[in-house]
């Protein structure tokens, strides 16, 4: 090689080094053409306003920012707002926005825009965000910068409540047409969406105009439906996927394939939920039978292989609104059940029931049946086809089901949370509108309290506890994020609320 040759090679794997230090140093600019391939789902609605439901946020926010955001440990933290202010009384907060905010149409993203996104979240017919925004009375844009939410009682949760989708600011230029929104999102969010296939992919590209833009180190995103699990780990090795949520029975599989495997915590539990309004669970005897019929353990065991953990309540333990007290309720007693339906009227063999069941979790439906044959019940599994909406519409809308296995992936205020499954209108209540006065007056005790206030946890946790009580429904496990990537992609940001792609870089 002559001289000239080698300067001109040496002057290459300088400038290759000098590149990837900068990434590995996190500066504020993206690696040049760096892509994520993302297997998932896509959201229920491109709309945060029509979007249906709690896992949407993982990807709305792809397109969207809230006007807050939660750190790994749950607390609230600013994003489009970076302030805001209580009154006195705790019926009126203000945000302040960040200067400066624009949506990815050019809209200009201040006080106004904020007032009209809550505007059409609590008036627009097919809304979502309605049960949510209920204790909002009015919006007003102070100035360019300040927005007031006033209320109808004091709440104390709104700043984790604007956290999710209730909080993700769609621009009002293209709410103009609700339709196209729902498939074409127009936020001020880390991505700008470039192409979208219904049922397929969307793919997206960096927003340089975001507000925490310098923390985005990926310039192309390409989101797409999972393909069939067992195909997961295959998909990563090739590189038509780099990052996946897996199924917990083939961690082993992937980390024997040199692929990194990251469990976290995560949000998400798993129950049995019972109607109530179905027999045989009119019966309070048979709903008090069920209460001992699960063997909890062995869901963690078969289900998440270990990686989960045991739950009577819809949220794990170690998070904030974990009440411990709850698990000492009501232990596994398959004999105890089997004798409090006898007392019912049911001998053994003469309960017959229908277990309802997506098809990505008949697993959970079938250790169920095995469960409840132990005391005596006898069961069929009547399958759901995919598709969140049909699931919506079959049980928690028309309410079907004498019995279903289904889960909350949680919310970002627990308050949220727990009306989403006990509440009159909870859009995981099965056996709605049964919800208890106790309970709603626990939770409107909670929605008082200050978070900084010490009288918080302990009146957070005995709302849990008096939703718990008051429910036929029976939490089982809670199972972590589990997720494949290829070993290129550093430092994930996976919080126990959601995945974000901040600080996510690709070497």
């Amino acid at each position: 090689m002559s001289k000239k040759s080698r300067r001109i090679v040496g002057a290459v794997i300088l400038g290759v080094i000098v590149g990837l230090v900068a990434t590995a140093c996190g500066g504020g600019s993206s690696s040049d053409g760096a892509e994520v391939k993302w297997a998932f789902n896509l959201p229920t609605s491109w709309d945060p306003v029509t979007s249906r439901t709690g896992n949407d946020i993982n990807t709305i926010s792809l397109a969207y920012a809230s006007l807050t955001r939660l750190d790994a440990e749950g607390n609230v933290e600013p994003s489009l707002a970076e302030s805001w202010k209580y009154n006195a009384e705790g019926t009126a907060v203000t945000f302040t926005l960040r200067d400066g905010l624009t949506f990815s149409d050019g809209t200009i993203l201040d006080a106004p825009a904020v007032k009209a996104f809550f505007d059409r979240g609590k008036t627009q017919d097919d809304s979502f965000l309605r049960d949510q925004l209920a204790g909002v009375t009015e919006v007003t844009a102070d100035s360019a910068t300040d927005v007031t939410l006033h209320l109808a009682d004091a709440d104390y949760q709104i700043p984790y409540l604007v956290a999710g989708r209730t909080g993700a600011i769609a621009s009002p230029t293209a709410a103009a047409d609700p339709q196209k929104l729902s498939v074409w999102p127009v936020g001020a969010g880390p991505f700008t969406i470039t192409d979208f296939v219904a049922e397929d992919h969307a793919y997206f590209e960096k927003n340089p105009n975001y507000w925490d833009a310098e923390n985005i180190h990926i310039d192309h995103f390409e989101l797409s439906v999972a393909p069939d699990p067992a195909t997961l780990v295959a998909g990563v090795q090739s590189g038509s996927i780099d990052f996946a949520t897996l199924p917990a029975l083939q961690s082993k599989e992937a980390e024997a394939a040199g692929l990194d495997v990251t469990v976290k915590p995560s949000l998400a539990a798993n129950d049995v939920s019972i109607n109530l309004n179905k027999a045989p669970f009119d019966n309070p005897k048979v709903v008090e039978a069920f209460r001992y019929a699960f063997d909890r353990q062995a869901f963690v065991d078969v289900i998440t292989n270990g990686l989960g953990s045991t739950t009577s309540q819809p949220f794990p333990s170690g998070y904030l609104a974990f009440n411990p007290e709850i698990e000492k309720l009501w232990n596994y007693d398959p004999d105890k059940a089997a004798r409090l339906l006898t007392e019912a009227g049911f001998g053994p063999g003469q309960l017959s029931l229908e277990i309802t069941a997506q098809s990505a979790a008949t697993n959970r439906a079938e250790l169920v049946q095995s469960q409840l044959k132990k005391i005596g019940v006898e069961s069929t599994i009547k399958v759901v086809p995919p598709g969140s909406s049909t699931w919506q519409s079959e049980v928690y809308i028309a309410k079907n089901p004498q019995l279903a296995t289904d889960g909350t992936i949680g919310r970002e205020s627990p308050v949220q949370n727990l009306l989403a499954v006990y509440g009159p209108e909870g859009i995981m209540n099965l056996s709605g509108p049964h919800a208890s006065p106790e309970f709603t007056a626990a939770l409107d005790a909670v929605r008082r309290t200050p978070l900084e206030d010490p009288e918080y946890k302990p009146r957070l946790w005995q709302a849990v506890k008096v939703g718990v009580e008051q429910s036929p429904t029976n939490y089982i496990f809670s199972n972590p994020w589990i997720i494949v990537s290829n070993p290129d992609l550093k430092n994930l940001n996976i919080l126990p609320s959601q995945v974000r792609w901040e600080g996510v870089t690709v070497s």
